[in-house]
């Protein structure tokens, strides 16, 4: 293992956890000036993210010890999963024993655990906000793994450094299953954050709220590893379309190592670009009934099966 993979590796997950509050914050900003209102601030999400870790948890008599666990392993799920992505580089280590399909396992786990641990007290709010986040990653996963087998079969690999790698190093060209498969992704990344048309992150709507309700019950350090987590998942998705769809700018095998050093405001460049579109996104559509949520997310499905039938078919 070389020394520039062991500090690519760090700097990724570095990164990851220091800028995706800050991602955060940003989408809100940027949607509060789109909706010509006073935007909070850019580090609102640190501030609170550090006054929950200063305060005493108050946990139900009834919580197992699951309740306590899953904000611990969600937010280490997050992790390992900001560790597979490259961001910034390809040369990581931890994803010669994970690929492409074990990113979203580990999506998945931080999806079960969670919706485990909201029924675990047995409140009301907490099983109906797991039961919905279970039917949206139901039909949120088959559209992921989709948009990933369509770029595994250009790449000839599902490991998502050789993907952006491959991607990164062709002459620029059309891929029009690629364009396909954009589309999906980005609605299957809409509906896995619970941003809006499928959930809106601002309520706490008892008929409308999927994320929030699942962590009505927990408080201090638990709900901030919960709030963190959040913010990763969405980070982690912005770089898994960054890595698919804009792969250039990242640092390949055959690069220089200042190469990685320059990724950095590339990356940061997305970002901004990316806090723009969601937020847009959000500004001009509608909040879907939460039966609608079916609809759309088959809809993303439908569109990865495109890109997959294109690529077959015209090879592009």
């Amino acid at each position: 293992m070389r020394p520039i993979e062991i500090f690519t590796q760090l700097l990724e997950l570095i990164a990851a956890l220091a800028a995706a509050p800050l991602f955060l914050g940003w989408v809100n900003q940027c949607r509060a000036w789109l909706q010509n209102r006073s935007a909070p601030s850019l580090w609102l999400p640190y501030r609170g993210i550090r006054k929950l870790f200063h305060k005493d948890a108050v946990i139900a008599e009834s919580a197992s010890r699951l309740f306590r666990l899953a904000p611990y392993i969600v937010f280490g799920a997050m992790v390992v999963a900001a560790g597979i992505i490259p961001s910034m580089g390809t040369r990581l280590p931890l994803t010669r024993v994970a690929d492409a399909i074990a990113l979203v396992g580990l999506l998945a786990t931080a999806r079960v655990f969670m919706s485990l641990a909201a029924m675990d007290i047995g409140t009301a709010f907490g099983t109906l906000g797991a039961r919905r986040e279970m039917m949206v990653g139901f039909l949120a996963e088959p559209a992921l793994l989709m948009v990933i087998f369509v770029a595994s079969l250009i790449s000839a690999t599902t490991a998502l450094p050789a993907i952006t790698e491959h991607l990164a190093t062709q002459s620029l060209g059309l891929y029009p299953s690629l364009a396909f498969t954009a589309v999906a992704f980005l609605m299957v990344l809409l509906a896995e954050n619970a941003r809006i048309p499928v959930d809106n992150p601002a309520t706490h709507l008892e008929l409308t709220m999927i994320h929030e309700a699942m962590l009505l019950e927990y408080s201090a350090r638990h709900l901030a590893l919960m709030e963190w987590a959040a913010a990763l998942k969405l980070f982690n998705y912005a770089c898994i379309g960054f890595a698919l769809f804009i792969p250039w700018g990242v640092s390949t095998r055959g690069s220089a190592p200042s190469a990685l050093l320059a990724s950095i405001p590339l990356l940061a460049l997305k970002l901004a670009a990316a806090g723009v579109l969601l937020a847009l996104i959000e500004t001009v559509s509608a909040k879907l009934r939460v039966f609608r949520a079916p609809e759309f997310l088959a809809t993303a499905f439908l569109f990865a099966v495109l890109g997959l039938l294109v690529h077959l078919l015209l090879g592009g």
